[in-house]
């Protein structure tokens, strides 16, 4: 069995639905704080309860036979990271540190991590390769950045086995519209723009439009959901076939499109017209952040199948059959 930690949460409910389509069986357990407990595919175990207590880790590394897990619990804000620092330290370094614990005592020795460009920072070149510096720039970053070290410092102690995957902006849903993105607040860039085309909202808020780009605006790599779920499969199907490994990938489409490329985009699909607001810049938002995702592709054979338009169409089915999120169930 895999136990997946944060798997009501909008890239674990993908994953734990392409797991058990695989042929998995799986175990998802989430406190349910930013999760959806519809999200959670009927055919996993579902355990509610928090990272942190050893009792439920006790109890479910006892009573299932766990060969691995995947662990998407954490928080995400990048602005909620800077104004409560010590909540992203505690909840995404100090939370999975006790999940690492419990998994050495129980000989539960393999982890695939859910990662994140935010720990390159500000890169000095466009197109980032998982060799570049890592210098993040805010405490969400940072946090998952410690996680990987910690990874390293005990796969060298404990022979931990793991994979860390550094996720780009992750988008879309799943085609079969039955489960899709729904955070509050929503910080995302695609599901803001289609929630203003339905009327939720006046405008869509655009942070700087004078950037060295050739329409002003940042240039970023989007990635599915779905695609991201196979590589999760591939990692997953790699880490139990080697006695140990630690390795690190970044997972994103190797191509960049500007917000305003976004916009455009999302108004073709749903023949709809945005008003679009210009705001300010936002400090430490770099012009482009592009994913060099060819170490993954060449060692795992992961190609990314989907493109902007399937990212769009896709989330604009999920938004138009649930307009209030998992509230429409």
């Amino acid at each position: 069995m895999i136990l997946v930690t944060g798997g009501a949460g909008y890239i674990g409910s993908h994953v734990t639905r392409e797991l058990i389509n695989q042929g998995y069986k799986v175990i998802v357990l989430d406190n349910l704080s930013t999760g959806h407990q519809s999200a959670v595919d009927g055919r996993a175990v579902f355990k509610l309860g928090d990272i942190s207590d050893r009792q439920i880790l006790d109890d479910l590394f006892n009573q299932y036979d766990i060969e691995a897990v995947m662990h998407f619990a954490a928080n995400c804000l990048v602005g909620e990271s800077v104004q409560n620092p010590l909540k992203y330290y505690d909840n995404n370094v100090g939370k999975t540190t006790r999940l690492i614990q419990s998994m050495i005592k129980h000989k539960v020795n393999r982890l695939i991590f859910s990662s994140t460009c935010a720990i390159y920072g500000e890169p000095e070149q466009d197109l980032i390769t998982e060799q570049l510096p890592k210098n993040p720039i805010n405490p969400y970053g940072r946090s998952k950045l410690m996680i990987e070290t910690i990874l390293n410092d005990t796969s060298n102690s404990d022979g931990l086995s793991y994979i860390s995957l550094r996720y780009f902006n992750a988008a879309g849903a799943h085609f079969s519209s039955e489960i899709g993105e729904d955070h509050d607040p929503e910080t995302h860039l695609i599901p803001n723009i289609l929630r203003h085309l339905q009327g939720a909202t006046e405008e869509i808020d655009v942070f700087g439009n004078d950037y060295d780009t050739p329409d002003g605006t940042c240039i970023r790599d989007y990635i599915h959901v779905q695609d991201l779920s196979k590589a999760h499969i591939l990692a997953l199907k790699y880490l139990l076939s080697q006695p140990k490994i630690g390795l690190q990938y970044n997972l994103g489409n190797g191509e960049g499109h500007s917000i305003k490329e976004v916009i455009s985009e999302c108004e073709r699909i749903t023949n709809k017209r945005a008003k679009v607001n210009y705001a300010p810049k936002r400090p430490g938002d770099p012009p482009i952040l592009v994913a060099s995702s060819s170490k993954i592709v060449n060692e795992l054979g992961w190609v990314p199948d989907y493109t902007l338009t399937d990212i769009v169409r896709s989330a604009w089915k999920w938004h138009l059959k649930h307009p209030h999120g998992y509230e429409s169930f």
